[in-house]
């Protein structure tokens, strides 16, 4: 149509022209006072004149048609070239490309999409991108991603496709919107590339950057970010935990004697020992040469940091096989506490270095506190571990039986048994120095499993005395195998169960109500009574306890101490002893050790006591009325 148009008004301007010509010419040779003969040849001259002139446009005309035919051709031949070169590139690249119409229906995709998401062109022609989905991204992103496009015409970015095998890959993506000349979208054109490979080796670099390339344990720089988090979440919970820096003793000489190979080796093996006997919470590394490092959050006091350094000490101590031959190298241990010791990380691991030189110096194959105190102290609870372990086997613990009165009547009705060490050395430790011990090193359980089954023998042999009762700690209730425990010793003693009671302490009923509930029945079908010990320290639910199938409540020592003059005291006592007798409890008050204590208590109605006011704990031989 534009050419058209074109070539009319040359030919209107050309006929114009003509016309203009002939009018004007001959016009002007009439207005002339020209003879006839001249006349004549003047009408030749005007005629050959307007011949010339027209040829003369023509050519100049066609000659611009011929330059603009040239140049439309060469336009043509370099358009189709950049569209050969165009699909060379489409056809070739290694990046998938994805053609759609303006309704996100695919029209066109290249050798790369079929080759990196497994779909051949004829599975996803007429179908939506949504074919590729990963489901990885919410509907959050793919709007983000369009506002994107709209705002900007393109978006670039990282996003998880899934192949047609079904596996999901990250890929990096450019989504162009495309607009023909009015401006309307008229295709989107988007163009990716598989970056597993990428995200791969990133993930290499990330571990060889970050852990030891001989044991595969973290290195210097992922242990110190370790520590530098510990310390700030132990500032965050008001929790602690320990550093510990490990030497293999005289390695150099393994070096020096065989081989780094071997020496190699049996950094590895160490590592791996190390790593089997460790638990949850603790990070092993290993700082270069035969230097490892530890960082143990759960180690809450010394003694937990000193019991695991033995474990390590004697896990290294085992002979290393090295050309068949068995070699013993041991090692040593610095351990610094945090927040005790320090609170950055720097002066953390200086101080578990400078115990680390402590225990070199003080002869190898041992470890060292920071502070030469709590090496003392972590030893000394070190030896009294091994020694109430070797207690229990060599049967050196005792019961002792404190009586238990009725204050009404002043008469003993029962008995509550309390566990005594007798030490070939010591003579009799305090309860109060070895039972901290032995919850915290996890033999309270067995404890008191001992203490259950003679105190059942106890029954037996005190056939007149009502009841005996026995402290049950958190750890063995908690358990939640105390009924069946129960039963298996009441069937092997042959003792009368009614006769047997379980104190349980409050705290260990409201660590999980619902299962020390289900727990306290069990036990109660056994045809065991149950108490409430240490009332009033724990919180307890009112509600929770009118349900408890417990028949007494015990008042803990600490409101009893101070009866007679404080009036604090004096209103929880009453309070409990009310509360108990409305819920159809027997009430007993421990710790009695006044007259006016004693009677004190009888005026609020207190059903029972005990204390020294009435005895201390005996053994069972002191007893002799008991049996009567």
């Amino acid at each position: 149509m534009p050419r058209s148009s074109s070539a009319l008004r040359l030919t209107l301007l050309y006929l114009l022209l003509a016309g203009l010509w002939i009018f004007l010419a001959d016009y002007l040779l009439r207005s002339l006072a020209v003879a006839p003969e001249h006349l004549e040849k003047l009408q030749l001259l005007r005629r050959l004149a307007f011949v010339g002139i027209t040829a003369l446009a023509l050519y100049l005309i066609l000659r611009a048609h011929e330059r603009r035919q040239g140049r439309q051709q060469r336009e043509l031949h370099h358009h189709n070239e950049r569209l050969r070169q165009a699909t060379a590139v489409f056809e070739a690249t290694q990046e998938g490309v994805l053609v759609t119409d303006p309704q996100m229906r695919i029209i066109h995709v290249n050798p790369a999409f079929t080759r990196i998401t497994g779909y051949s062109e004829d599975e996803v022609l007429g179908k939506t991108p949504r074919l590729l989905k990963s489901g990885r991204h919410d509907t959050s992103f793919y709007r983000e991603v369009w506002r994107t496009i709209e705002q900007n015409h393109v978006w670039t970015g990282e996003i998880w496709n899934r192949r047609k095998d079904g596996e999901i890959y990250p890929q990096w993506q450019c989504i162009r919107a495309i607009h023909d000349e009015a401006g309307h979208t008229s295709h989107y054109v988007a163009v990716f590339s598989d970056i597993s490979a990428i995200k791969r080796s990133q993930r290499e670099l990330d571990y060889l950057a970050h852990h030891d390339p001989l044991s595969g344990l973290p290195n210097r720089l992922l242990f110190l970010d370790r520590v530098e988090h510990a310390l700030e979440h132990g500032r965050l919970r008001q929790h602690g935990g320990a550093v510990m820096l490990l030497d293999l003793d005289h390695f150099k000489y393994v070096n020096e004697s065989f081989s780094h190979n071997v020496g190699d080796q049996m950094l590895k093996e160490a590592g791996q020992r190390l790593r089997q006997h460790l638990r949850g919470g603790t990070t092993l590394a290993r700082l270069g040469g035969d230097e490892f490092a530890l960082l143990c959050e759960d180690c809450q006091s010394p003694a937990q940091a000193a019991a695991l350094a033995e474990r390590l000490l004697e896990v290294l101590h085992q002979p290393f096989h090295v050309n068949g031959k068995p070699l013993v190298i041991g090692a040593s241990i610095g351990i610094s506490l945090y927040p005790r010791d320090a609170n950055s990380v720097d002066q953390l691991m200086r101080n578990a270095d400078s115990a680390l030189f402590k225990a070199k110096s003080e002869g190898r194959k041992t470890f060292a506190f920071y502070r030469q105190e709590l090496t003392e102290q972590s030893r000394q609870r070190l030896e009294l571990d091994m020694a109430l372990r070797r207690a229990l086997e060599l049967g050196e613990l005792r019961v002792h039986f404190q009586p238990i009165i009725d204050l009404g009547s002043g008469q003993r009705v029962g008995a509550e048994a309390l566990v005594r060490w007798q030490h070939p050395h010591r003579g009799l430790v305090p309860p109060g120095e070895f039972i901290p011990l032995a919850e915290e090193m996890g033999l309270i359980s067995l404890l008191d499993t001992w203490v259950l089954e003679q105190s059942c023998r106890q029954l037996c042999a005190w056939p007149h005395l009502g009841f005996i009762a026995v402290n049950i700690s958190s750890r063995l209730f908690c358990r939640g195998e105390l009924d069946t425990q129960v039963a298996q010793i009441l069937e092997r003693t042959g003792a009368d169960p009614q006769r047997l009671e379980l104190e349980i302490t409050e705290s260990a009923v409201m660590d999980d109500p619902d299962a020390a509930l289900d727990l306290m029945r069990r036990l109660r079908q056994l045809g065991v009574r149950l108490s409430i010990d240490d009332f009033g320290t724990g919180y307890s639910s009112l509600t929770r306890l009118k349900v408890m199938p417990v028949h007494k409540l015990k008042i803990d020592q600490s409101f009893v101490s101070g009866l007679a003059h404080d009036s604090a005291d004096l209103a929880i006592a009453r309070s409990v002893i009310t509360l108990g007798h409305s819920l159809g409890l027997k009430v007993l008050a421990e710790g009695i050790e006044q007259p006016e204590q004693a009677e004190l208590l009888r005026q609020l109605g207190c059903d029972l006591g005990q204390g020294y006011l009435f005895g201390r704990p005996q053994p069972a031989v002191d007893w002799p009325s008991a049996a009567a």
